[in-house]
C-alpha cells in the first residue's frame, strides 16, 4: 500500500512551496561532512510517524543540504518507489478508542528485503522533526490539544500545531545506521529483525526528544508543593520549629518563601522571545560566535541529566550558553544563579529563562539548605539538565579560579540518593577576545569595591552595546560520566545505603577530586584567540613593544608549537597569522602602532597594558610547561637532560595547582622529555645525547627562548617571594596567614617598582594556594601554635632558583623581604 497515492511529484512540489511561505526551520546534523554516508550504498530517511507535512519538510531540507533525494526511487530490486518512509502509522485498536503506533508497511518491507538479501545494505538516516520547541507540562491544555496522541482527526490538529511552531522547526538528522547490522543476528526470523529494527528506531527517536525537549516541566505551584512535602524537608520544619520555639505552620511558610524564591519559572516562549532578541544582540557586539565539539554534547543529553560547568568570566555567560545549546537543538539548561541578580524587571526574565537563584552562603539556615538540596535533587532525579559555575564568582584575572565545591557537593549526594538517571559533567570554555567588563575588573583588582547589581547598572552597560568585543568561542570539554568517576574515589559506592541528610567520610575528597576534575576540564577546552596570543607576546617584552614583523613572526611560532605539541584535543585555535592578528587587534583598539622608518612598533600604553594580563592569563596554562623548561636555561647554557627533567618535575606540581594543568604531577617527566624534544625540533633548544644545550646568544633562536620563559616567570617569582620571605623570619615565627600577608605586599612593592602590569601578581589568594602546596607536599608544617617551619627542602628550592631568576630579580627579592613589616 503507498502512502499517498494520490499526491504526484509536481503537487508535492507545490505543497512544498506553500508550507515553506510560512514555516522556518533550523536543521542539524544534515551536512554531508557529518553524515558520511557511502555513496555506493542505498540511503533511507526515516521519520517517526506518517505525516504529509513531515514527508515535505523532509524533501525540503534533504534537496537544501544537497543530500541523496528522498523523493528518488531507492536503487534496490524491490525497494520502495521514495528513498524515505516512516516508522509507524497510527491505527485504531480493536480494544481501545485511541490511536496506537503500528509499524508502517514500507519499514517491514525494508528490513525483509534486509533478511532476504544478506549483501543488501541499507542506510537508515532517522529524522526527527518538532514543531515548536516546548516540553510537555503537567495538566497542560495544549499538550491534550495538540499532542500527536489527540484521537480526534488529526489534520487539522496538524493544521493548528503548523500555524502555531510552524516558524519555530526544528530538523535533526541522526547518524547513519546500517539496516543489514541490524538485523544479522536474526536473518532466519523477519518478525524479530523487524521488532529490533522497530526498538532501535524507536529508542533513538525518544532519546533525541529528551535531548531537545527535555522531561516534563510541572507546573511552578505544583513544584514548590512537592518540595515542601519531601520528608526532608518536612524533617527540616519540625526541627527548625523545635529550635526556634515557632510554630510549625510558621515555618512550613518559611519553607515556602524559601521554596518562591529559589525554584525557576521556565518558560518556552521567553525562551523563543530572548532567542530573537539574542540573535540580534550577539549581531551587534560580537563578530562571530564559535561553537565547537557541540556534537558529544548532542550524543550525551539522549540519554543522560547534563550538567554544564562553564568557567566564569562574564554575566554574558548565562545567556550565551543557553543561547547556544537551544540554537544547537538541546533543552537550555536550568541556571543557578546569584540571588543578587534576582532585582526587579531582570529577575523574572531570568527565571523565565531557566535560572534558579540561590543565596551566597546558607550553612547558618538549615532550613533553606534543606529546600534547596530538595530543589537540586529533584531537577536532577527528573533528568533536568542544569548550569552552575564551580568556581562561584566571575574571573577578575583571566584565570580559572579556584574551585568551590558547594553545588559539586550537592549533585554528588543527589546522585547517591537516586542514580536511576545518569549524570553527566560538561565543561563549557568561554573564551572572549574582549570581555564586557574587563574595565570594571581593573578597578576591582586595585581595590575599588565591587558594584552592586542593579537595575541602573544594566542601563549603563547597555550603552556598550555600541562598542565591538570581537569573537567569543564557546568550546565544550570532554564529558565526564558522574558514576565512573565517584567508582574511582570509591569503588562499589552504588552497594552503599546513602539518606537524603548524609554525607559520607570520603565524599569531600571524592567532590575535591571531581572538582579539580572538571577545572582542569575547562582549561583543556580553552580557546587560543588573536587577542591572547599578541598579550601574551607584547606583555613578555621589556618595555611591551616589539617590531611588527618580529611580533607577527613570533605569534606564528609559538601557535607552531601549540599545534605540534597539543594539550588537548579539544583545544582551539585561530585562522590566519601573525600579520593579520596584528591588524585585527589594532581595529578593536587594543594595541598601539608607532611609525618607524626602519618598520612599525606594535606595543601596550596605558590601561590596555593591565587590561591585556587578563586575556594573556585565558592561556597561560598552554604554556606553562615548555616555559618552566625555558626558565631553565635563562642562566645556564647546558644541563643534562634528567636534570631538566627532575627540576620542572619538583616546580610542576605548584603550577599544576594554580593553572588546572592536565598532566600528573607523579608522571610529568614523560612530558617533559617530549617537550624537550619539541622545543628541540622548533630550535629553541638543542638536545645531544643526555645533554640540553640553550641556543647562542644574539640568534633568534635565543630571543625565543627568553620571551618564551617569560610567559611564567612572573609566577615562579611570586612563589619565591613567598619562599624569601619565610626564610627570613626563619622557621616558627610566621602563621599560614601571616605569611600570605606579608608575601602579598611584597609582590604589590615589587610591582611598583618594576613596572609589572598584572594585578594578580600581588593577589593574596594567589599566595593561599602556594601556601598550601607547600604545606600538602610537607615543605612547611605548622605547629602546635599554627607556627611554620620548613624542611631541607625548601632551601634546595631556594637554591635552584639561580638557575630561573635572574640576579637582579634574586636580588631586587631579598632586599625587598629584608624590610620590616609595616604595623
Amino acid at each position: 500500500m503507498r502512502l499517498f497515492p494520490a499526491v504526484s511529484g509536481a503537487i508535492t512540489t507545490l505543497l512544498r512551496k506553500v508550507l515553506f511561505l510560512w514555516v522556518r526551520t533550523d536543521v542539524l546534523g544534515a551536512g554531508k561532512d557529518e553524515l558520511k554516508l557511502d555513496p555506493e550504498r542505498p540511503v533511507c530517511y526515516v521519520m517517526q510517524y506518517s505525516s504529509l507535512s513531515s514527508r515535505l519538510v523532509l524533501e525540503q531540507e534533504v534537496a537544501r543540504a544537497g543530500l541523496p533525494s528522498a523523493s528518488a526511487p531507492m536503487a534496490v530490486h524491490g525497494g520502495l518507489n521514495h528513498s524515505f518512509c516512516f516508522l509507524y502509522r497510527r491505527a485504531r485498536s480493536s480494544f481501545s478508542p485511541r490511536l496506537t503506533p503500528v509499524m508502517t508497511p514500507q519499514m517491514e518491507q525494508l528490513v525483509n528485503l534486509s533478511v532476504e538479501d544478506p549483501t543488501l545494505d541499507i542506510q537508515l538516516v532517522p529524522v526527527s522533526l518538532f514543531w515548536g520547541r516546548s516540553p510537555d507540562k503537567e495538566k497542560s491544555v495544549l499538550k491534550l490539544l495538540l499532542s500527536d496522541t489527540w484521537s480526534v482527526a488529526g489534520r487539522f490538529q496538524k493544521f493548528l500545531i503548523i500555524l502555531l511552531h510552524g516558524r519555530n522547526t526544528l530538523v535533526r538528522f541522526g547518524e547513519p545506521m546500517s539496516l543489514a547490522d541490524i538485523v544479522r543476528e536474526h536473518h532466519r526470523s523477519k518478525a524479530r529483525a523487524n521488532r529490533k529494527t522497530a526498538r532501535l528506531l524507536r529508542t533513538h527517536f525518544r532519546r533525541v526528544r529528551q535531548a531537545v525537549l527535555g522531561p516534563d516541566l510541572s507546573h511552578r505551584r505544583t513544584l514548590v508543593a512537592d518540595l515542601i512535602r519531601t520528608p526532608a524537608v518536612r524533617e527540616a520544619i519540625r526541627e527548625t520549629a523545635r529550635r526556634e520555639d515557632e510554630h510549625p505552620d510558621k515555618v512550613r511558610a518559611r519553607a515556602y518563601e524559601y521554596a518562591n524564591e529559589i525554584a525557576s519559572s521556565m518558560s518556552i516562549a521567553t525562551i523563543r522571545i530572548l532567542e530573537v532578541l539574542l540573535s540580534w544582540l550577539w549581531n551587534r557586539i560580537y563578530n562571530g560566535i564559535r561553537i565547537n565539539n557541540i556534537r558529544e554534547v548532542q550524543e550525551v543529553a539522549e540519554e543522560n541529566a547534563v550538567v554544564y560547568v562553564p568557567c566564569h568570566r562574564s554575566h554574558i555567560d548565562y545567556l550565551l550558553l543557553s543561547y547556544v545549546l537551544y540554537r544547537n537543538g538541546l533543552m537550555p539548561p536550568h541556571i543557578a544563579a546569584g540571588i543578587n541578580l534576582n532585582m526587579p524587571v531582570v529577575g523574572p526574565i531570568l527565571r523565565r529563562g531557566g535560572a534558579f537563584f540561590m543565596r551566597r552562603s546558607f550553612r547558618d539556615n538549615p532550613l533553606y539548605s534543606a529546600v534547596f538540596n530538595e530543589y537540586m535533587h529533584v531537577m536532577f532525579t527528573r533528568g533536568y539538565s542544569v548550569e552552575y559555575f564551580v568556581e562561584g564568582g566571575r574571573s577578575r584575572t583571566g584565570r580559572t579560579l579556584q574551585p568551590r565545591p558547594g553545588m559539586l557537593s550537592m549533585t554528588v549526594r543527589s546522585f547517591l540518593r537516586d542514580h536511576k538517571k545518569p549524570i553527566v559533567l560538561v565543561p563549557v570554555y568561554i573564551g572572549y577576545e574582549k570581555v564586557m567588563e574587563g574595565r570594571s575588573y581593573l578597578g576591582e583588582l586595585r581595590g575599588k569595591k565591587k558594584k552592586q547589581e542593579s537595575v541602573v547598572g544594566l542601563a549603563k552597560t547597555a550603552r556598550k552595546l555600541r562598542s565591538s568585543f570581537g569573537k567569543v568561542s564557546v568550546n565544550f570539554g570532554e564529558a565526564i560520566f558522574l558514576d565512573e568517576a565517584l567508582e574511582q574515589a570509591r569503588p562499589g559506592w552504588k552497594h552503599e545505603a546513602v539518606g537524603a541528610e548524609a554525607r559520607p567520610a570520603w565524599l569531600p575528597d571524592a567532590v575535591d577530586h571531581l572538582a579539580r576534575h572538571v577545572t582542569t576540564g575547562i582549561n583543556s577546552a580553552a580557546a587560543v584567540n588573536p587577542v591572547n596570543l599578541v598579550a601574551t607576546l607584547l606583555l613578555a617584552t621589556e618595555r611591551l613593544a616589539m617590531d611588527e614583523r618580529q611580533l607577527a613572526a613570533m605569534m606564528d611560532h609559538y601557535l607552531s608549537l601549540l599545534k605540534t605539541h597539543t594539550y588537548a584535543e579539544t583545544v582551539t585555535f585561530p585562522e590566519g597569522d601573525g600579520m593579520e592578528w596584528i591588524r585585527y587587534c589594532e581595529t578593536m583598539g587594543l594595541v598601539g602602532r608607532y611609525p618607524q622608518k626602519l618598520g612599525d612598533i606594535i606595543g601596550l600604553d596605558g590601561t590596555n597594558a593591565t587590561l591585556m594580563t587578563y586575556y594573556r592569563n585565558n592561556i597561560q596554562h598552554l604554556f606553562a610547561l615548555p616555559a618552566l623548561i625555558a626558565c631553565l636555561f635563562e642562566n645556564c647554557t647546558s644541563m643534562a637532560r634528567d636534570k631538566v627533567i627532575f627540576l620542572a618535575s619538583a616546580i610542576y606540581p605548584y603550577l599544576h595547582s594554580e593553572l588546572f594543568l592536565r598532566y600528573d604531577p607523579e608522571t610529568v617527566g614523560v612530558e617533559v622529555d617530549r617537550w624537550i624534544g619539541t622545543l628541540s625540533d622548533h630550535g629553541i633548544l638543542r638536545a645531544d645525547g643526555d645533554r640540553v644545550m640553550g641556543p647562542e646568544e644574539g640568534t633568534d633562536a635565543r630571543l625565543q627562548l627568553h620571551t618564551l620563559s617569560r610567559f611564567i616567570i612572573q609566577t615562579l617569582e611570586r612563589y619565591y617571594i613567598v619562599i624569601a620571605t619565610l626564610r627570613k623570619h626563619g622557621p616558627g615565627v610566621l602563621t599560614a596567614e601571616e605569611l600570605e600577608e606579608e608575601s602579598a605586599l611584597m609582590a604589590e612593592r615589587m610591582s611598583l617598582l618594576f613596572g609589572l602590569n598584572a594585578p594578580e601578581f600581588f593577589d593574596k589568594t594567589l599566595f593561599r594556594n602556594f601556601i598550601g602546596e607547600l604545606a600538602g607536599n610537607g615543605v612547611i608544617v605548622a605547629g602546635e601554635d599554627d607556627r611554620l617551619s620548613y624542611t631541607r627542602e625548601l632551601e634546595e628550592v631556594s637554591e635552584d632558583a639561580r638557575l630561573v631568576l635572574s640576579v637582579e630579580k634574586r636580588q631586587a627579592i631579598a632586599q625587598v623581604t629584608q624590610l620590616n613589616r609595616p604595623e
